[in-house]
């Protein structure tokens, strides 16, 4: 084990405990760790739980029960399975795929694989035979620990895999459970690398086929210092994230995060969301600290929040940008601001509004230490609105090492920045705003418009619970702003409410803004959950060149200014 190593990483993550409401002087003086040989799971998490009886995991389940592990627990029951792996063949660099659901195997097989230094291939299971199919090729994956309950999916795959299955029985699956019969005591075959393969993530795939994102023995566990800074954990907490195994922001708030702070995770298993459910288990089990995406966030306000006596410090949102209107409604029921932050899969956090610090409404923050960020035009000149770059001078230890190509090597970072694209805007106090997707900003009579400033004006109003906004293309203007709407509980897809949100529209937004077309429409979606804006924008595209509009699709120009130029009291949000 690499003792300086782990000293040099706690080094890091005390100093960011230190000037945790400090963020002029956590972003002027943070370093990096500088790591060569170094292992997470050995090196930093069993020395912390050896004999420490503190809560690591805490699983409450509206069908199972609840579970609690200590972080000795844990320490002890991940080298067991470490062992009974490494006698079912599994080896150093060897590919893993796994798919469970928010079960305790899921920890203890990130520890386990971690320890023998194979590879983690997370994967939701939500996945279907053709995503399973494209992971194990491209992939390269050698053994497979699933959930007994999709292993009927695996059945047609090809290969000499390794099949474990977690839960009832399967017919020619090892039994997980088996593996708890192994030795406690566990040594590795060698060293880690810091720079050794760690976690292949397969991009959920918005616009085209998923890429292959590369992270290593640090840029994950070490990278994600950057996001206990934003979120503002602290050791003792009790943290709740809500985030699908399989993406990389289970990984982000559910693994590293809270243990690399020595606090609990804790989570909550609902059969269908429950907003009243989850927020009566909050309050019960006192979350210390909440992380969830939009999406959650929206329908949790749909509830009265002030009815729960939450003992919370910290919201956090991310996934997808905050609406301003979703952050004050959460503040005026619990006095609590939610603070968004920013990242991809391919980094941990680097933009954020950490605690104690000065939150601008629409604002997802300041670049976080560790961290620098230029917003570029495509001729590389920075500018106050472009593309959200990462300057790579130095590289920061969160960035992944590369896209994976073809042969299996790694595709890796030329030049001076990585691009996000994604497009930010930046105020003279370097605080950055999410404009949107580099693809998805398209312009209207040579006004450049950004969707997310559209969709946060359009769910102020009561009847919109969630919005897209696309370019429809027009002879006049090249393109007008269209929305696709999904509507609250009680509100009718008609054109009384169409003629509502036109009238919210013209009160809230600059002429050259203006939603112009609207419809009424089921929001298509990755597997991860985020609006599938082109497929949208193609089949606006391709009604328009047909000269066809939708049942539920309502112009602008179909009331007469009479209707549309006075703001109804059910307009009012």
């Amino acid at each position: 084990m690499s003792a300086s190593n782990a000293a040099a990483f706690l080094a890091a993550r005390d100093f960011i405990f230190r000037h945790r409401e400090d963020y002029a002087t956590a972003y002027r003086d943070f370093r990096w760790p500088e790591l060569d040989r170094f292992n997470w799971a050995l090196d930093y998490f069993d020395p912390m739980a050896r004999g420490n009886a503190q809560p690591a995991l805490w699983l409450v389940d509206e069908d199972a029960g609840e579970t609690k592990l200590s972080f000795a627990e844990l320490s002890e029951r991940s080298s067991r399975i470490a062992n009974a792996l490494r006698g079912l063949g599994v080896r150093r660099g060897d590919r893993i795929l796994l798919m469970l659901g928010n079960v305790v195997p899921l920890w203890e097989c990130m520890l386990a694989a971690m320890k023998l230094g194979a590879v983690i291939v997370p994967a939701t299971m939500l996945l279907a035979r053709n995503d399973l199919a494209d992971r194990f090729t491209r992939g390269r994956v050698r053994h497979v620990i699933a959930s007994s309950d999709v292993a009927g999916k695996f059945a047609d795959l090809p290969g000499d895999y390794t099949r474990i299955a977690v839960g009832n029985a399967v017919p020619d699956w090892v039994p997980y459970d088996k593996g708890y019969e192994a030795s406690a005591d566990f040594s590795p075959d060698g060293e880690t690398r810091a720079d050794d393969l760690l976690l292949l993530y397969f991009t959920s795939g918005t616009t085209a086929t998923p890429k292959l994102v590369l992270h290593s023995h640090q840029s994950y566990p070490v990278g994600h210092l950057s996001t206990i800074y934003w979120i503002g954990l602290k050791p003792g907490d009790l943290h709740l994230n809500i985030s699908s195994p399989g993406w990389a922001k289970h990984a982000w708030s559910c693994f590293f995060s809270p243990w690399s702070a020595q606090a609990a995770i804790f989570i909550v298993n609902q059969r269908r969301f429950n907003a009243k459910g989850l927020l009566d288990t909050i309050a019960r089990c006192g979350v210390t600290t909440f992380c969830a995406p939009p999406t959650v966030w929206r329908m949790l306000i749909q509830e009265d929040l002030s009815a729960w006596k939450v003992r919370a410090r910290e919201l956090v949102g991310a996934g997808e940008p905050l609406n301003p209107e979703v952050i004050e409604r959460v503040k005026a029921a619990w006095g609590l601001t939610i603070r968004d932050g920013y990242g991809q899969t391919e980094t941990t956090a680097l933009v954020g509004n950490p605690p104690g610090q000065p939150v601008k409404p629409g604002s997802m923050g300041r670049p976080l230490p560790g961290y620098r960020v230029a917003l570029l035009d495509g001729n590389d000149k920075e500018q106050k609105e472009g593309e959200i770059c990462v300057v790579l001078q130095p590289r920061p230890t969160g960035l992944m090492q590369g896209y994976q190509a073809d042969d299996g090597g790694v595709h890796t970072m030329a030049g001076a920045v990585y691009r996000t694209g994604d497009v930010g805007s930046i105020d003279n106090d370097g605080y950055l705003t999410y404009v949107g997707r580099a693809d998805d900003v398209f312009k209207s009579s040579d006004y450049r418009i950004s969707p997310f400033e559209l969709e946060s004006v359009l769910i102020e109003h009561p009847a919109v619970a969630e919005a897209a906004v696309v370019p429809s293309p027009d002879p006049l203007r090249l393109a007008v702003p269209k929305a696709f709407l999904a509507l609250a509980p009680g509100h009718a897809p008609d054109r009384a409410t169409a003629l509502s949100i036109f009238q919210h529209c013209r009160t809230a937004l600059a002429p050259f803004k203006r939603v112009r077309r609207l419809e009424f429409a089921e929001l298509p979606k990755t597997i991860s959950g985020k609006i599938r804006r082109v497929e949208l924008r193609r089949a606006e595209a391709d009604s328009q060149r047909g000269g066809q509009r939708a049942s539920l699709e309502f112009w602008e120009e179909d009331f007469s200014e009479s209707e549309i130029g006075k703001r109804s009291e059910r307009a009012t949000p």
